[in-house]
């Protein structure tokens, strides 16, 4: 920029180092002060505000002066609209540190909440805005119908647009309210998972999706990435059971273990699974085994803190017989009275329901015959896996015969 100095013919070049917005917002604020029209949006009320902020354009130079009405605009017209709260949220990307001293960011994320615990009836959504259709395939292939205009989780896609640290903080928010359903919350996250975690494959492989981040990045910075976003997900994840499915906890945990993630979200992610795990399936449990210091095919150790923590759940005080009687019980002939004997000392020493023991013993002797398969399990993890599951679990023996007689033939 330059200025005439009224002694001299000669102009003088006055520097602005580091102004926010570039030449576009100093544009902006030059247009102001010679009364030209300048137009707002949400895509420009950030730079615009920090330009105005960085040249000191406060009421104490000139009363009307820019931030007095960009701050009247800013509350009155963007913050009172949901799209508008988004977009100028995004915006603050650019300029992290004013947006944060401005009280922009703290702003936009209070107003987006409190749009999201108010009836959407209520909502300005403005006029520009319009809903991206996307189908939501959930974990058994049916199409979901939790996005549609009427859904209560209306709001969850359009704050999937946002970068995770501006996500964790606005669903912090919104939790906050207390008036938000956890199955709501989950689905929120769920959303975000599929907009923003690159798929993955049975083998392992991570496929390349649309919302993956730019092909200059190298490997190492996207898996950073990713990683940071799982390991945000999963400390939201809502604390009450069943408020996500364990297929998408198993997906995160299969993520989890490819990323390198850290070992208390996955030791997370294997808790909340083992509470709920009578709703896997078998092939939600073959997560990729990448160990360097063994060559399975699949991650047993995983599944068996898992089954660790299924069994844990709502233990009890023991309440059985000393442990050689019960021994002794078992090896005797499996009639009904011993069936039944057992089926009551389960009852005492732990609070999972006995369906719910039923329907794991099921999935554990299919997993084991997928596992059976792979000529690098070693015997002894083979056993663990089978002997997780208590007797009484086991109505028939033939899924786990079948299993034994897999890694018979294959071993």
């Amino acid at each position: 920029m330059c200025s005439e100095s009224p002694e001299s013919s000669q102009h003088q070049i006055v520097q602005l180092p580091d102004f926010p917005g570039g030449v576009e917002a100093f544009e902006l604020c030059a247009k102001f002060c010679y009364g030209i029209t300048i137009t707002l949006s949400a895509y420009n009320i950030v730079s615009a505000r920090c330009a105005a902020e960085y040249l000191q354009m406060t009421e104490d130079v000139e009363k009307g002066n820019l931030i007095y009405k960009l701050e009247v605009f800013f509350n009155s017209c963007i913050l009172h609209g949901w799209k508008d709260s988004i977009v100028t949220l995004q915006s603050t990307k650019a300029f992290p540190l004013w947006s944060e001293d401005l009280e922009i960011t703290s702003r936009c994320i209070e107003a987006i909440a409190l749009k999201v615990l108010i009836h959407p009836s209520k909502v300005n959504l403005s006029h520009s805005y319009s809903r991206r259709g996307r189908d939501d395939i959930s974990c058994n292939g049916a199409e979901s119908q939790r996005h549609k205009p009427e859904s209560k989780g209306w709001w969850a896609e359009d704050i999937a647009e946002l970068g995770i640290d501006l996500y964790w903080r606005t669903i912090i928010a919104i939790k906050s309210g207390g008036r938000v359903p956890s199955s709501l919350l989950g689905d929120a996250l769920k959303i975000y998972a599929s907009r923003w975690l690159p798929n993955i494959s049975r083998d392992g492989i991570i496929n390349k999706q649309a919302a993956s981040d730019s092909e200059a990045d190298s490997s190492s910075e996207v898996i950073s990435k990713h990683r940071l976003i799982l390991e945000s997900l999963v400390s939201l994840l809502p604390a009450e059971k069943g408020a996500v499915s364990s297929c998408f906890l198993l997906k995160l945990l299969k993520a989890a273990n490819i990323l390198n993630a850290s070992s208390s979200s996955k030791m997370e992610l294997a808790r909340r699974v083992g509470l709920q795990l009578e709703e896997a399936r078998v092939s939600d449990l073959l997560i990729p085994s990448l160990s360097y210091s063994n060559d399975t095919l699949y991650d047993v150790d995983i599944v068996m803190t898992i089954l660790e923590q299924f069994k844990l759940q709502g233990q009890s005080p023991p309440t059985s017989p000393p442990r050689s009687k019960l021994g002794f019980e078992r090896r005797r002939s499996r009639s009904a009275e011993n069936i039944d004997f057992e089926f009551q000392e389960s009852r005492r020493s732990s609070s999972a329901s006995h369906s719910s023991k039923l329907k794991v013993a099921k999935l554990v002797d299919g997993y084991l015959q997928e596992i059976a398969r792979d000529v690098n399990l070693p015997l002894s993890k083979f056993i663990a896996i089978a002997e997780a599951i208590p007797l009484f679990a086991r109505l028939d023996h033939d899924d786990l015969y079948r299993a034994i007689d897999i890694y018979l033939k294959v071993n």
